[in-house]
């Protein structure tokens, strides 16, 4: 007995078990963390340049500018690093004492902690500060309990860029989460979409395989053989979240040719893609239901049979899809519209899951003399997926 291979059922078709592969994962933590760093380090910058602007303007206009910018850095830096560091200091003695406790998760250790952080990081900020300035200035600044106005101004200041710090913290937080399930939903809703399209193609193209063992054996051997192969790549192909064009284009000719098999002359197709388009992303299988009920309700219905064409191009800046078929047209009530809402609904489902109101999707009459229906879509110039 041939022995299975990873990820081999024993036919050479892969399992279900690897499914679709997860959503891609945030940054990582310690990533995050100095992207926070440095983002609060900047804005306390700005804060500490606005505390320089008003003394210099309301206070101090004796000292230079630049004597005041200078005091108000180093005091502002200080304090700001003091309290960072005492905030960081208290969440990892909560995550260690209570790992469960809301706080330690929200990494916040609580208003009165914070308060005591804020009050001993002021104090010696404005300590060392000082000595900074002093240092640059040549000056003597009194010390904290000895000047009241700066140790007020100090602590208020303090108070107010953490409640500034945590706020925004908070709400980007809030929002990251936020984003994060809106993510996760889309993820869990693209997957059962999947989920239902495959069985449908599968369903279909089995009970056609049925109908041609009973009237042609051999054909039908070599539709069964197609079929294997199509499936083969097609399961590996739908298990990517996007993949290029290109590859979408392969799995129409195989869809193709294993129904030229069947339908022998009275299918005629072509693939149009151009060189420039190959690699724009698409999401899996979004174009086969197009092309199944070309067939299916188009040509079949004909007894002379005809074309399909799927045609790429760009439009702009947006990407244009044509799925053309010279069948029986879409008559009202006649056998071009029945059974053909599952597969645009799911069509335009996965596509307002995937690219939101930039993508759009319509079905119509060809047109011309050659009659049939014309199905297009058109996404944006590259692809926004709910995974970046």
């Amino acid at each position: 007995m041939k022995p299975r291979t990873p990820g081999d059922c024993g036919n050479g078709l892969p399992h279900n078990e690897p499914m679709t592969p997860p959503p891609a994962l945030p940054a990582p933590l310690p990533t995050r963390k100095r992207r926070s760093f440095l983002r609060r380090g900047l804005i306390m910058q700005c804060f500490c340049i606005g505390i320089a602007l008003v003394l210099w303007l309301f206070g101090a206009r004796h000292q230079s500018l630049l004597i005041n910018w200078v005091y108000a850095t180093a005091i502002g830096t200080s304090s700001w690093l003091f309290i960072d560091g005492g905030r960081t200091l208290a969440m990892y003695m909560l995550r260690r004492w209570h790992a469960d406790s809301r706080l330690a998760q929200a990494m916040w250790p609580g208003t009165a902690l914070m308060m005591v952080v804020v009050v001993l990081g002021a104090a010696f900020g404005y300590s060392l500060g000082s000595a900074i300035g002093d240092a640059f200035s040549g000056r003597h600044m009194p010390r904290l309990l000895d000047n009241p106005p700066a140790l007020i101004t100090t602590f208020l200041c303090s108070a107010a860029a953490t409640w500034y710090f945590y706020s925004t913290e908070r709400l980007h937080h809030e929002r990251a989460a936020a984003e994060s399930a809106r993510r996760l939903a889309l993820e869990n809703q693209l997957r059962l979409l999947e989920s239902q399209l495959e069985p449908h193609m599968l369903f279909n193209t089995l009970a056609n395989l049925r109908v041609l063992i009973g009237i042609d054996p051999p054909r039908a051997q070599a539709m069964l053989d197609r079929l294997i192969a199509f499936l083969r790549a097609t399961f590996e192909a739908s298990r990517e979240r996007m993949h290029p064009l290109a590859t979408e284009f392969e799995r129409l000719s195989d869809y193709l040719q294993l129904m030229a098999v069947r339908m022998g002359p009275r299918l005629q197709f072509t693939l149009d893609l151009p060189a420039a388009l190959r690699e724009h992303p698409i999401p899996p299988l979004l174009l086969q239901p197009l092309v199944e009920n070309a067939i299916k309700h188009g040509l079949e219905p004909k007894v002379a049979g005809g074309q399909v064409s799927v045609l790429a191009s760009r439009q702009g800046e947006r990407l244009r899809i044509e799925v053309r078929d010279t069948g029986v047209g879409l008559d009202p009530g006649g056998p071009a519209t029945r059974g053909t809402q599952f597969g645009i609904s799911q069509i335009t489902e996965r596509l307002r899951a995937v690219y939101g109101e930039a993508a759009t999707f319509s079905l119509q009459p060809a047109g011309d003399a050659q009659g049939g229906t014309l199905a297009r879509i058109e996404l944006p110039g590259s692809a926004t997926s709910p995974t970046a």
